[in-house]
């Protein structure tokens, strides 16, 4: 349930406008929904600020559109991860509003905007065009935070000079979310020219060595630039909840989407 949806319902009651009964029947389904199939957390976004993300991997469409629409009935923001098109299509048509973007494999629904946070942009950085799909993870995530993301996209160690173009951006912004694959510098670099935090996401990307992104990952873990976090494999979703969780929150604990398993 949305922290604003229930300030008002208890400022209702305190003018009585709403009677106490009315406002303990409104809130009968606050803490959780037992689906059978899924049990969906009401009570997040009072306890962390944001709603839980539904994870679409190993889901069904029909159970990630069941999950949505009890999450739309409560009057939350809705947003799903890992979600393929034929997955998106059958959430559509139980929730109409229901938006996917394809090459983040992301799917939202926002029945109220995010409230924007006191901070810059968070800059979402690629080494190159194949990390662009994990990238768009973590920004699409950004905005249903509440937080914009600045896309700052192709710009590795390969050819350097286009990282240097950019490297003022880069200081303006709030913090910083790295994606590369390969052997994974990228992070480091960026890490060593800016005093933002740097949350650097390892991809899959590269020949038979990259192992899949293994040599990326233990490239950033030993960073030569201090204080690169890293997160795991791929995980733009997951880069964009740390750097929720650095930034500012706004007056009203109304930050929108955490990980439904």
């Amino acid at each position: 349930m949305d922290p604003r949806r229930v300030e008002e319902l208890l400022e209702q009651v305190r003018r009585g406008d709403v009677t106490v009964e009315q406002g303990v029947e409104a809130l009968k389904n606050l803490p959780f929904r037992d689906l059978g199939f899924a049990t969906v957390d009401h009570h997040r976004a009072l306890r962390q600020g944001v709603p839980e993300v539904i994870f679409g991997e190993g889901k069904s469409g029909e159970q990630i559109a069941g999950i949505a629409a009890e999450m739309v009935r409560a009057g939350t923001n809705v947003l799903v991860t890992r979600i393929d098109a034929e997955k998106a299509a059958i959430v559509g048509q139980r929730v109409p509003s229901f938006r996917y973007a394809p090459l983040a494999r992301t799917g939202s629904v926002e029945l109220t905007p995010p409230a924007k946070r006191p901070c810059a942009p968070v800059a979402v950085v690629t080494a190159g065009t194949s990390d662009n799909e994990v990238a768009e993870e973590a920004a699409e995530t950004l905005s249903a935070l509440g937080l914009e993301p600045m896309r700052i996209y192709d710009i590795g160690v390969a050819g350097i000079h286009r990282l240097l173009h950019r490297v003022e951006d880069l200081r303006r912004a709030s913090a910083a979310i790295v994606c590369a694959g390969m052997e994974g510098a990228l992070p480091s670099v960026v890490g060593g020219m800016v005093s933002t935090p740097v949350v650097a996401v390892p991809t899959a990307v590269g020949y038979g060595t990259s192992l899949g992104g293994f040599t990326a990952l233990f490239a950033m873990l030993t960073s030569c630039a201090s204080g690169v976090a890293v997160v795991n494999i791929g995980n733009g979703f997951g880069a964009a909840m740390v750097v929720h969780r650095m930034m500012p929150k706004t007056t009203q604990a109304t930050e929108q989407p955490h990980k439904a398993g």
